[in-house]
């Protein structure tokens, strides 16, 4: 599982601009199965998206495709995690020590 961190590197009107192409590109994510949260953070510099993959270089793909990152409005901080706890609702995310 991943924490994907998003800071914003360029005003919010910037930002801004680029929320609809941005918004298209989590719903295609959300759809692959691939995100399973995602949300602004407050105050609004940035957001957060929890993501599900087996490999990291794929989840570092999928950030690089992200408008906003394509468009240099944001960095990314990638935090890989292993899930051994989830609420009832994310049990088909847990996982095991190896």
């Amino acid at each position: 599982m991943f924490v994907l961190e998003l800071t914003y590197t360029a005003p919010v009107e910037r930002v801004d601009a680029l929320m609809a192409e941005h918004i298209t590109w989590l719903d295609e994510q959300y759809a692959a199965g691939v995100f399973i949260a995602s949300g602004r953070k407050n105050p609004r510099d940035g957001g957060v998206i929890l993501a599900v993959g087996e490999d990291r270089a794929a989840i570092e793909e999928i950030a690089a495709a992200d408008p906003f990152a394509a468009q240099g409005v944001c960095a990314y901080r990638i935090t890989e995690f292993i899930a051994t706890k989830t609420a009832p609702a994310l049990a088909p995310y847990r996982q095991q020590l190896p």
